[in-house]
């Protein structure tokens, strides 16, 4: 059990000198740079990393340490590879905030039999996000950068969530599924306050 926090830590602590661009803001030119870029962009934001983490979570207690993570980083690819053709998907940011909250409450409830589903739903939602990060990097990349990016996307992530998975297989979830729902929560109210003041203001 004293693993679970162990992990989150490590996790957290580890991201902001994983979060600082690979390259160093020079522009992604090659295949191997579009890895790099890959690599390091899930951790951008903790909201992506503690979804990876609640999708390992949740693999390893239906003992699909493989084919849970697999799942999500298929999604994922698809929802980038839309991202960088027709754009952010609708309510991208709340989708992702409620991300957190649903598959926290899931793990929090026992309700895995659902999980599945999340991660395939809402790997689109984060895809497409990343997608509008390699955007902000770069205006054009070529079809290397893009591969290589999504490439090391997918490697990272798989890793991660599989990872945490094998870590926690027969462990008891139930706080670790508190604290991610907890970010949903306060990330969903971050998303929603502003057009709720608008609608009360105004």
């Amino acid at each position: 059990m004293k693993r679970i926090p162990l992990i989150l830590g490590a996790f957290l602590l580890a991201s902001p000198a994983w979060a600082h661009h690979p390259l160093g803001g020079m522009p992604m030119e090659t295949l191997s740079h579009g890895v790099l870029s890959g690599l390091a962009h899930p951790v951008l934001g903790f909201d992506h990393l503690f979804f990876v983490i609640a999708v390992g979570l949740a693999a390893g207690a239906l003992g699909r340490a493989f084919s849970g993570p697999l799942a999500y980083v298929l999604a994922m690819a698809a929802g980038c590879g839309i991202g960088a053709i027709d754009g952010p998907l609708p309510l991208q940011e709340l989708a992702i905030a409620l991300s957190l909250l649903a598959l926290g409450a899931v793990l929090v409830l026992g309700r895995l039999r659902y999980s599945p589903l999340l991660f395939v739903g809402f790997g689109l939602f984060h895809g497409s996000a990343f997608a509008g990060a390699l955007a902000g990097v770069v205006a054009s990349a070529s079809l290397p950068v893009l591969t290589g990016y999504l490439a090391g996307l997918v490697a990272v992530q798989f890793a991660i969530a599989s990872g945490v998975a094998l870590m926690t297989q027969g462990r008891k979830i139930t706080l670790a599924g508190a604290a991610v729902a907890g970010v949903g929560v306060f990330l969903t109210l971050e998303q929603i306050e502003a057009p709720l003041l608008a609608l009360v203001t105004g």
